[in-house]
């Protein structure tokens, strides 16, 4: 299917399914059909149609905030929109979402309560309704929402879609209305983690426009261990979680355990009661600072408008204080997980019906961020997956890892669909040929520094190999006129990583540049001078050593 023809899919599935509620605004056919008609073909997301949450400006069309009042049309995009039009996507239009992005249910919009995908009697989940219904249904291929307390999480988990909430700052956030800016972050829906991790890539990079945005940090791990350590919640720490779930819970654990993870109970309730300080605490200020004017206009969502006032009845001093308990929470959350490389838990206990909202709508919100709430005050990220349904209730599980760790939690999460695992961090290549091969002695100095294989490679027909007389053995590579092609792995390290990684090596080791029999060339194992036995004949280190 050629760009046009997935634009007249589109446009022809937005009549057939019939569902006005998900669009706030969308763009005239027309428009979209010349824009994907210029988009070159050879970027990486030629052709690839998205949709974005109303809180996200994009140029020409109108922010709303789902609150009419609050309307206004930019004339620019926000980077994040920028740079996946740059990559080639093309933008369908505006979709629904809870008023402010304050709500966790897609229920709280002027435009209507956004319905579940797969059964329109339930919630899609909020704020982030629209984004992840217009995926789900097959509309756009991915989509934008925010996440500020579950946004990009919740309604994936629903809608039977991945939501990845990167580290906060990784994707900057100017052109986005904010809810709390503090913790605000912008996410994907994709119906793949493929797809969700290489739009968040497209994304991610600082921008002037955003002074809170974050670069990679330069020792970021690329890779989840082969045996990984995972923390899951005691079971009276799933009290919230419907009866329904609990098999679909455990079958979640179970797969993880099969693939090889140790499964660690412990008590989350300190994460859980950190999340409280949201919207039962002074930091409720942020959002009476964001948009707290706007709430008294007839078109305010009145829980929307009930909650934000309830900032008033706190001082300053009172947010000093909350903003002390969150660092604490922080330390605190620190100490918990130490030692994990995630924790997983169940991303939303509920899947209630739009009747069920509308009788008791604080409560059932409140429930709906319960393993959701936590993580953005806590500077962590997350990659929410589906883990299958039961009737028409959506579940989904969340991967949580510590800031800057967002590629391990890719790598798990791709482990648990037994997948692929795509690659979202920068990274430096390392290519090795003797103890550090996967199975030999050395490997672990790799994946003690969160290093990646990346697979196999081979040197062109230019190098010898000596073995070292030492324990373990390792190998020398020489270039040399006589050479041969020599078998081995390419590795990836953060740039830190491949630092720490040069400075623990001993003479006559060291790093230099080799050529690979694709002509390209590689930082690699090399020396200058052969030295040792010539093990050449033997045809690379794991046939010598088996």
């Amino acid at each position: 299917m050629n760009t046009a023809q997935r634009v007249e899919a589109a446009y022809a599935r937005i009549i057939e399914v019939d569902r006005p509620e998900v669009w706030i605004s969308l763009r005239d056919k027309a428009d979209v059909l010349a824009e994907a008609a210029a988009v070159d073909p050879g970027l990486p997301l030629a052709g690839l149609l998205f949709a974005a949450k109303d809180n996200i400006d994009v140029a020409g069309l109108p922010t709303t905030a789902a609150c009419p009042s609050f309307a206004y049309t930019p004339d620019r995009d926000a980077t994040a929109v920028a740079r996946l039009r740059a990559a080639g996507a093309v933008c369908l239009g505006k979709t629904n979402l809870d008023q402010f992005a304050t709500g966790l249910v897609g229920t709280r919009s002027p435009y209507g309560p956004v319905r579940a995908a797969a059964d329109p009697a339930r919630i899609s989940g909020g704020s982030s309704s629209g984004s992840a219904v217009a995926v789900a249904l097959g509309i756009a291929d991915f989509a934008l929402g925010t996440d500020t307390a579950g946004s990009g999480r919740v309604p994936a988990a629903l809608n039977g879609l991945t939501g990845i909430k990167a580290s906060l700052g990784l994707v900057p956030v100017d052109g986005v209305v904010p809810a709390c800016p503090s913790y605000d972050c912008l996410t994907v829906f994709a119906p793949d983690l493929a797809l969700a991790a290489e739009t968040l890539r497209v994304m991610t990079g600082p921008s002037d426009r955003d002074p809170a945005s974050r670069p990679w940090p330069a020792d970021l791990p690329l890779a989840a261990p082969p045996a990984p350590r995972l923390a899951v919640p005691l079971d009276a720490d799933l009290a919230a979680l419907d009866p329904d779930f609990r098999p679909l819970w455990q079958d979640a654990l179970d797969r993880f355990a099969a693939a090889g993870a140790e499964l660690v109970p412990i008590d989350v309730r300190p994460l859980l009661d950190a999340a409280l300080l949201l919207y039962e605490g002074a930091l409720l200020a942020e959002r009476a600072a964001a948009f707290g004017t706007h709430i008294t206009g007839p078109d305010a969502d009145p829980i929307v408008a009930e909650i934000v006032r309830g900032a008033g009845k706190f001082t300053g001093a009172d947010l000093v204080a909350d903003q002390q308990r969150l660092r604490a929470a922080r330390a605190r959350a620190a100490v918990l997980l130490d030692g994990f490389d995630a924790l997983l838990l169940p991303t939303a206990p509920l899947h209630p019906t739009i009747a069920e909202v509308q009788a008791d709508p604080i409560t059932v919100n409140a429930a709906m961020g319960t393993y959701t709430n936590f993580v953005n005050l806590l500077d962590m990220a997350a990659v929410a997956v589906p883990a299958g349904a039961t009737g028409t209730k959506g579940f989904g599980l969340s991967v949580i890892v510590p800031a800057f760790h967002d590629q391990v939690a890719i790598d798990l999460a791709a482990r648990y669909q037994d997948a692929p695992a795509p690659l979202l961090a920068p990274a430096a290549d390392l290519v090795v040929f003797g103890a550090h091969l996967t199975g030999m002695p050395l490997n672990h100095q790799l994946t003690a520094l969160g290093a990646r294989l990346a697979g196999p490679v081979a040197t062109a027909p230019a190098y010898r190999m000596y073995e070292l007389d030492t324990t373990p053995p390792k190998p020398l590579v020489v270039r040399a006129a006589d050479g041969a092609s020599l078998p081995g792995e390419r590795w990836l390290l953060a740039p830190a990583a491949l630092g720490a990684f040069l400075a623990a090596l001993p003479a006559p080791m060291t790093l230099g540049k080799v050529e690979l029999d694709d002509g390209t060339w590689a930082t690699g194992f090399v020396a200058n001078a052969p030295e040792g036995e010539d093990i050449t004949a033997a045809g690379g280190w794991r046939a010598r050593r088996g």
